[in-house]
């Protein structure tokens, strides 16, 4: 069965509090949408999963407390890291130390590091300095004549596990550590000395991540959770054990809408780089932390907003751990026919590592352990909502502008708009990957979106624009600025382990070539081209260079045509038409913007969660704007040259650049800031690089001595009222780590 996004999206507006986002007539005497706050904004919903007869969660607190813990411990990791590891610092990750990827993810290029702009040798253990930043330096940042000084391959990524082959005949979890066997990486390594992974792209921030329709860089989190994998559909062999009513057990499909955090949060415990060890599995997990205490190696508040009831903590009396298993957490959380059938057998069983015995088979509450892992990371994710910076709190007068911000920070919306940066900072969360959210909210507020002689269509999965490289399909939330070079990574240009692209655009641009079985995600078939910002045929008999026209061969799209975007946009190409244009090597239309695309991030305090950009590249804001100002650093085809072009007026103006840079912190949420409920949380012991630099690794690590020793930041548990010292900038803090260095 086809999922109908803009049926989901008619649902959600009806139940949606409609009196929040009152608004006027549109607004024609500035360009493009109007920035809008978040209060009150519709969280997309996942049917059947709170609700209806047979609900999967049955307690939602007990599932959010679950998820929280699951979230910050450490013993989910094969070495002591934790998905919060990456996610500490405002949801993002300021580590400086063994930060380090020598090249993007599935790269082209060889895997070396680049030396920094000084001359001297970057790798693995090196600590960042500010003047490694940017990592594409010209001779005049603000210029778009200027020339390139240097330029690095590299990723400031987030350091994760040591990695190494899972024994998988392991009895007794009592330690962080899984037992492993474990060597030298052959890239991350100090002479013989092995030293953690770091991943070949930034780690944005989990804040406000419920909102985006898809996760990751490259969109790979589908929007459907599966139960086990983060692939939706597309995985053939994914599903969930559910007891019968009578007594029999059995593995049936789960397709939970709206859930692409839960397919992201099963990615990284199984990821190598991030957080395992090679073939372990989920049900392995589940194995080790069942009968464990959550968190049982770090402090919990005692007023911890979430976990404060169950924390052994008391008063002015700090303790690991809490007062329950997560066995526990799991039956009071969710529906007893995912984990009460208690035989075992038929779930699989550990297999044999090192030449011995295998030594059980799992369980129920094992082999869902996935399920259980990704739905409670979900629910606590889902509570991490940041809707109350400055900007949110604002008046807004009859046209929704606000008009409670400093002088400077209200000029500076108005140069965030004319430099076309709201066409896809769009919406509430400041990013058009918001689809289902955003689309509720054109209906309901229009000028958010767009005005009289310019507005932005935000419902449809797939879009179409004139591009760098001609007429081209994009995802819409991804965009091509020219960060780095296709060479390096081509992010949503990649495709699953099945062999099926990434892209939506990849796949529409099958379905109108006549191949339905190249549609593996559900949304693609529901676009409709009359809602594509560009249409793709005109209904005219001369020739066009971009479009196709009664001379190529067009025909009526199949869908209704209400409440069009584009009520000229209703023609597609006929598949003759489409088959004789691809045959065409040097075609300037019906081309795909996967490659070298990537999700628009939110812009909500974004002051704090640097470093930016998906290669980390970026230490501070200022960068980010002079990249913006020259217009980018590569001509790659994707690249938008409507809204990554050369911002004169802004280049010749420091009070426009001050003014901008206030705006975008009028979004800092105080409560981010100083970590106060719901953004609180558990002790967390951060692997900061490891004992010495890039050169010489002086001790080893008590997990092997064929390991690096490891340094740690330690972040103090922080109960509902916060802490008294605010979460730092990137820079500040790459300042500060610096010197203590």
């Amino acid at each position: 069965m086809l999922i109908d996004i803009k049926k989901i999206i008619n649902t959600l507006t009806k139940v949606c509090c409609l009196t929040i986002f009152t608004g006027s007539v549109l607004q024609a005497d500035s360009f493009g949408p109007i920035p809008m706050t978040l209060k009150g904004a519709p969280v997309p919903e996942v049917p059947g999963l709170l609700d209806g007869p047979d609900p999967i969660i049955i307690n939602k607190e007990k599932a959010i407390a679950l998820g929280k813990a699951l979230f910050w411990d450490i013993n989910v990791g094969s070495d002591g890291v934790a998905c919060a590891t990456c996610h500490f610092n405002a949801g993002a990750d300021g580590r400086i130390k063994n930060q380090i990827a020598p090249t993007g993810r599935d790269s082209d290029l060889p895997k070396e590091f680049s030396l920094g702009r000084d001359g001297t040798p970057r790798g693995p253990n090196t600590a960042l300095k500010r003047s490694d930043f940017p990592f594409f330096q010209t001779n005049d940042p603000l210029s778009d004549a200027s020339v390139p000084v240097y330029s690095s391959d590299d990723v400031a990524g987030s350091a994760g596990t040591f990695g190494g082959a899972y024994h998988q005949d392991v009895k007794l979890f009592q330690g962080k550590y899984d037992n492993c066997e474990r060597s030298a990486d052959p890239v991350f390594h100090v002479g013989a000395i092995g030293a953690r992974k770091v991943t070949p792209r930034n780690a944005p921030t989990v804040i406000n991540a419920v909102f985006n329709f898809r996760n990751f860089w490259d969109g790979r989190a589908n929007n459907i959770f599966n139960g086990s994998s983060p692939w939706g559909d597309r995985d053939p062999d994914a599903g969930v054990w559910i007891k019968n009513s009578d007594g029999t057990v059995t593995k049936q499909r789960l397709r939970l809408i709206n859930s692409s955090l839960a397919s992201q949060a099963v990615g990284p415990p199984m990821d190598v780089i991030e957080m395992t060890c090679h073939d372990r599995t989920f049900p392995d997990l589940g194995r080790k932390l069942l009968n464990r205490r959550p968190l049982d190696q770090q402090n919990v508040h005692w007023n911890d907003s979430v976990l404060g009831g169950l924390a052994l903590s008391t008063k002015d009396n700090l303790q690991k751990g809490l007062n329950t298993s997560y066995y526990q957490l799991i039956k009071e959380s969710f529906n007893p026919k995912y984990w009460s059938y208690n035989r075992i057998g038929q779930f699989g069983s550990s297999r044999p590592s090192s030449g011995k015995q295998s030594w059980a088979a799992y369980r129920q509450v094992e082999a869902n352990f996935a399920m259980f892992f990704a739905l409670a990371v979900q629910m606590y994710e889902s509570t991490l909502v940041s809707d109350d910076s400055p900007f949110d709190q604002s008046a807004v007068d009859e046209h929704g502008t606000p008009i409670d911000l400093s002088e400077s920070a209200q000029r500076g919306m108005d140069v965030f708009r004319d430099s076309h940066c709201a066409l896809c900072h769009i919406g509430p969360n400041f990013t058009s990957s918001a689809v289902v959210t955003n689309g509720i909210l054109q209906k309901i507020n229009p000028h958010a979106f767009g005005n009289s002689s310019f507005r932005i269509s935000t419902t449809n999965v797939v879009t179409a624009l004139s591009l760098t490289g001609g007429m081209m399909f994009q995802d819409t939330g991804f965009s091509g600025t020219g960060v780095t070079s296709l060479e390096n990574d081509i992010s949503l240009g990649g495709t699953d382990p099945f062999g099926n692209p990434l892209s939506f655009s990849d796949q529409y641009m099958q379905l109108l070539a006549g191949n339905n079985s190249g549609i593996v995600d559900p949304y693609v078939a529901d676009v409709r081209p009359c809602d594509l910002d560009t249409p793709i045929a005109t209904d005219r008999d001369a020739p066009h260079p971009l479009l196709f026209t009664r001379a190529d061969g067009i025909r009526k799209q199949t869908q209704g045509t209400a409440d069009c975007f584009k009520p000229e946009g209703t023609f597609i190409p006929t598949v003759d038409a489409v088959l004789e244009e691809l045959e065409k090597p040097d075609r300037r239309r019906f081309l795909s913007a996967a490659k070298g695309s990537y999700k628009i991030p939110t812009l909500r305090n974004i002051e704090l969660t640097g470093p930016f950009m998906h290669n980390g590249g970026m230490a501070t804001l200022d960068e980010v704007l002079e990249f913006y100002i020259r217009g980018g650093n590569f001509e790659t085809p994707p690249k938008e040259f409507g809204k990554i072009f050369a911002l004169v007026d802004v280049r010749f103006s420091a009070e426009q650049r001050e003014d901008l840079l206030n705006f975008l912190k009028s979004l800092t949420d105080e409560r981010v800031r100083f970590e106060r409920a719901p953004f609180d949380h558990p002790e967390l012991l951060v692997p900061h690089g490891h004992t010495g630099d890039n050169v010489a690794i002086p001790q080893t690590n008590a997990i092997s001595e064929t390991l690096a020793a490891d340094e740690f930041l330690l972040i103090p548990a922080v109960g509902a009222e916060g802490r008294t010292e605010p979460v730092q900038a990137f820079d500040r803090y790459l300042k500060s780590q610096s010197n203590a260095n």
